[in-house]
């Protein structure tokens, strides 16, 4: 029984882990401390949106994995206009 604890415990902690990376881009971008079209903006939401979105699977919560897969799928398109040296279109949550 401890061990099914423990581990629901680290699936909450990680489930918050992705959530505050996720707000972390969402406010400072808000605030205008952060770019929408920057790699930290975007490395943040594709970050915390794959983890939501294996947790979500797991759980077979499939509205919310489709919502986050789709958000980590535009964020790391993002990533990839970057670094083929084009301005990406505003990405994330």
């Amino acid at each position: 029984m401890q061990a099914f604890v423990s581990l629901a415990g680290m699936e909450d902690l990680l489930q918050i882990a992705g959530a505050i990376l996720i707000l972390i881009a969402f406010i400072s971008a808000q605030r205008g401390a952060m770019s929408p079209q920057s790699r930290l903006y975007l490395a943040l939401n594709l970050i915390g949106s794959i983890v939501l979105s294996v947790l979500a699977y797991l759980h077979e919560d499939w509205g919310f994995f489709l919502l986050e897969s789709v958000w980590a799928v535009v964020s790391a398109w993002g990533l990839w206009q970057l670094q083929r040296g084009r301005t990406p279109a505003a990405a994330g949550h």
